[in-house]
């Protein structure tokens, strides 16, 4: 396949490469539409019965959550006639504009006490929008805080709910990308001018990466038609893009500079680079695509959709690696070369460092080993303070208007009234009895403030509980299971924010032993196939999961427990994580680490295959792959890195958990753990049942 594809592409180069570069732009003409049709929620699943009992208070008892909170904060009370006139002429003046709906507020609803904080001197005013499309209440909330947050007559206004808050989320992703994107394209053009040392050359992964994005946000928007699409996505498109743009083209080009540098004419070099170096993308990139389409199995649409962007963005890299990017390799031949910046860098080494280091490690593999494992553990340590959570308005600086206001309702306003806990019981207007000995029950539970009144509609019943923790806590999650334990009438059902925080922990609980069988085995299938080997793949898989949790371990000590604010910059300290966030960086990380050890395995079993020993191929494969393992990953890492700029902290998250494990991996696994373990399985490495042989491919 590989032979014909190379064949192909020589024999079209002028044709092809234009045609790519024409459907490229045109991908990212269209796909620039995407912007704005993001979604910054995402978080529930959507099967749970808090997502049922949500159906129900929209479709039955026609209860609306507001767009926008605003929060009323008056001089002399919220009762006082001076403050009840000046908030009247403010409802009144919002109901005017365009696209509200309705509003509701402590004075429009005759002082209900539910809608006044605890001190008296602020209340609530709710804004419903007519629109229910993500565009609309965004637009809504963008508007309400730009017209009305800050001082009103004697009144000072605050700006929060759905529509404010995705407005300030997706608006600060926007800016913390164009900040990181206009600091890691410009370094990581610099060090590639150093890696590949020619001007010409460097310029090619920009081809592959932006190549992958136009591409992936076409795809995006075509998405959005049909589905919901996180806003976060865009981060993983960006760093995944660049990223695999860097590595797929520094192993194509160096393989394809070996060729030449043998003696090759530039169509054979071509032929062969698609052969070897093109297949390693290949598999490479279907590791990954397995991985990461792991993230489609977990019911919430936040996952989802970094399945979907990383599944894309692989693809798309893909793709341009083995067809664009050997096309202008075939146009430039040796020109590949001109404006040498390191000559260094050009003419490929047969030993070098890296040979020597893999001998010195094989000469000491059991200390190495040792030292190796002793160092991942001390990393992995923390993990065991972990804490889950899940995102909310926290995740924006504490400088932010929304974040700002999100704080003042948790502190003014005790009860969380405005997050109860929604019981239904469908047909239950015939059921008076059990309701009231249920809810008796439910009044006696720890954490709870108050029943509300029962509404009944139809046949339907609706009661509402009021709690005293954060809804999005590991205490809400209990206070839910404890409920969910009462004999309740039959048919029940338990939702609200507290409960959809429940059953999105126990979503992704059910779900995860699923994603973690897809990867084991499809990485550990896809791995023989490229190796032959049953050993490499199970060793592969552990070396992984063992610099995964060192990964996970850093992330706890920093995020958790709030060290290291000097590097990774100022966050709101929440002593805990966000479940998904961490999920995305463990996936994301773990098909990043196989897609360096294809990048090793591919030349060591190459130099196997062709006769040396064990010793001498892992000393030769890692020479000729190291460098650029090591070069890719530290590029890859700067580009991920750059996302601890964002004030957002599951983005500054992803960004340093990415980034650190991805040194880690190129750094103590691949150059040290690996050889050293390669030296003492010795040609036991290479072992498979003869029957199995012929499901593998040859390098």
């Amino acid at each position: 396949m590989f032979d014909k594809l190379g064949s192909v592409i020589v024999r079209r180069k002028k044709v092809i490469f234009p045609l790519f570069i024409i459907a490229i732009l045109i991908a990212g003409a269209l796909g620039s539409s995407v912007f704005g049709k993001l979604d910054s929620g995402g978080y529930s699943d959507p099967k749970s019965d808090s997502a049922k009992v949500f159906e129900y208070l929209t479709d039955v008892f026609k209860v609306k959550d507001p767009a926008v909170v605003l929060v009323v904060e008056t001089k002399n009370g919220v009762t006082s006639p001076e403050s009840t006139a000046s908030a009247i002429k403010l409802e009144g003046q919002i109901k005017t504009e365009s696209g509200v709906e309705s509003t509701l507020s402590f004075w429009s609803s005759g002082g209900a006490p539910s809608l006044k904080s605890s001190d008296g001197n602020s209340a609530f005013l709710f804004i419903y929008g007519k629109s229910i499309e993500w565009d609309g209440v965004q637009d809504l909330g963008k508007r309400m805080q730009a017209k009305y947050e800050g001082d009103y007559e004697n009144l000072k206004v605050y700006a929060s709910g759905t529509g404010v808050f995705a407005h300030a989320i997706n608006t600060k992703i926007a800016d913390d990308l164009k900040l990181s994107e206009s600091i890691s394209i410009p370094l990581t053009f610099i060090l590639l001018v150093f890696v590949f040392g020619s001007m010409v050359a460097s310029a090619m992964p920009l081809l592959v990466g932006v190549s992958a994005i136009l591409g992936s946000l076409l795809i995006m928007y075509l998405l959005t038609l049909f589905t919901g699409v996180s806003v976060f996505a865009l981060n993983l498109i960006t760093g995944l893009g660049l990223g695999l743009g860097i590595d797929y083209s520094l192993l194509m080009v160096n393989r394809f500079r070996e060729e030449l540098h043998a003696g090759k004419t530039v169509d054979e070099a071509i032929r062969k680079t698609i052969s070897t170096a093109g297949k390693t993308v290949f598999y490479s990139g279907v590791t990954i695509v397995i991985t990461l389409a792991s993230l489609m199995l977990f019911p919430l649409m936040f996952l989802k959709s970094f399945g979907y962007a990383g599944v894309t963005v692989v693809i798309m890299a893909v793709l341009g690696s083995l067809v664009a990017l050997p096309a202008l390799l075939a146009i430039l031949g040796t020109r590949i070369n001109k404006v040498v910046v390191r000559k260094g860098a050009i003419t490929p080494k047969e030993d070098g460092r890296w040979a020597q280091t893999a001998r010195f490690v094989m000469r000491r593999p059991v200390a190495v080993v040792a030292l190796s494992l002793i160092l991942l553990t001390i990393f992995a340590a923390p993990i065991k303070d972990i804490v889950f959570t899940q995102v909310d308005s926290r995740v924006l600086p504490a400088s932010n208007p929304a974040a700002a206001a999100s704080k003042i309702i948790s502190d003014r306003f005790p009860g969380q009234e405005g997050n109860p806990i929604e019981i239904v019981v469908p047909k239950g207007a015939l059921m008076g009895t059990q309701i009231n000995q249920y809810t008796t029950e439910i009044a006696k539970v720890d954490g709870i403030v108050r029943i509300g009144q029962s509404q009944v509609y139809g046949d339907d019943v609706r009661v509402t509980a009021i709690h005293s923790m954060g809804p999005r806590t590991p205490d809400a999650e209990r206070l839910i299971q404890e409920i969910r334990k009462l004999p309740a009438p039959q048919g029940t059902l338990i939702g609200g924010v507290a409960a959809d925080y429940a059953d999105t922990q126990n979503g992704i609980a059910r779900t995860m032993p699923w994603a973690l069988l897809w990867i084991t085995l499809g990485v550990l299938l896809l791995l023989f196939v490229f190796t032959g080997s049953i050993i490499l793949p199970i060793k592969a898989v552990i070396l992984n999961i063992l610099s995964l949790s060192a990964t996970l371990g850093a992330i706890t000590w920093i995020f958790v427990d709030g060290n290291l604010k000097w590097l990774v910059g100022d966050f709101t300290v929440v002593n805990a994580v966000d479940t998904g966030s961490i999920i995305l960086v463990a996936v994301v990380a773990f098909g990043l680490s196989m897609d360096y050890e294809l990048f090793l395995l591919s030349r060591i079993k190459e130099e196997h295959d062709a006769g040396k020993s064990n010793i001498e191929s892992v000393a030769i494969g890692l020479q000729r792959s190291a460098r650029i393992i090591t070069a890719a990953a530290g590029l890859l890492a700067i580009v991920f890195a750059s996302f601890i700029l964002s004030g957002v902290t599951s983005i500054k998250m992803l960004g340093f958990g990415v980034a650190f494990a991805i040194i880690l991996d190129a750094t103590l696994v691949r150059g040290l753990l690996v050889p050293a373990l390669m030296r003492l399985f010795g040609e036991r490495n290479w072992w498979a049942p003869k029957s199995m042989k012929r499901f593998t491919i040859n390098h």
